[in-house]
């Protein structure tokens, strides 16, 4: 094969690589975007505002296949298209932390999944991300969203919610640890318990995703 002729090669394998992980970004972004429209509370845990959705098994299935910063772009273009299609009653604060609590989640998980593509480095990176997502929720509830979200329901109003579920809540941090906490623990139990269900499916696909996002690395020249 000349120089020129392997030169087109891999610049077509390249293009092929970039409009496959912007097709399937798209793709996944979008079944995110849906699923985010059929949300519950978890009335038993926390309040009627924090409400749970399935939105994050497409984005972990991205952040699975074509990397953690991949799974952040899917995780932020999915509430711009519900923020477009639906609007906001928050002012951006729940979008906000719909992206910061799920980057938190997703980011753990796709890093170790990255080193370590396993069912076990699946599993581990899940429940590193679950953890995560519990811990850094609780702090930035606490010190950014819920004084945001404090702007359009009165912060009394919300720990008397809390208190409703919780006698024992006195405060903001009260609140965030014993609502918020929990609330995304279960959350990320049964969005890994979903994506551990659909684990060999969901393997097929990551596999022939890796080896088509992966071919460029393997031009060669003959």
């Amino acid at each position: 094969m000349t120089k020129s002729k392997a030169k087109t090669k891999t610049i077509n394998s390249d293009n092929t690589a970039k409009t496959t992980k912007l097709a399937v970004t798209a793709m996944l972004a979008a079944l995110s975007a849906v699923l985010m429209f059929f949300e519950f509370p978890l009335g038993f845990i926390a309040p009627s505002f924090y409400e749970f959705d399935f939105s994050e098994v497409p984005v972990l299935v991205g952040t699975f296949s074509m990397g953690p910063i991949a799974g952040a772009v899917i995780e932020f273009v999915k509430i711009l298209v519900k923020f477009l299609i639906k609007g906001t009653s928050t002012g951006g604060v729940g979008e906000l932390a719909n992206f910061l609590i799920g980057c938190s989640f997703i980011l753990p998980a796709g890093f170790i999944y990255k080193y370590k593509k396993t069912r076990v480095g699946a599993i581990v990176g899940m429940l590193t991300g679950t953890v995560a997502m519990a811990a850094i929720g609780v702090v930035l509830n606490t010190f950014v969203l819920v004084p945001l979200y404090s702007s359009f329901m009165p912060l009394t109003e919300i720990i008397k919610m809390g208190q409703a579920i919780f006698p024992a809540i006195d405060g903001t941090f009260t609140f965030c640890l014993y609502c918020v906490g929990p609330f995304n623990i279960i959350k990320g139990l049964i969005i890994s318990v979903v994506v551990f269900i659909i684990y060999k499916p969901l393997s097929r696909l990551i596999n022939s995703l890796d080896a088509l996002l992966t071919k460029k690395k393997k031009a060669t020249v003959q």
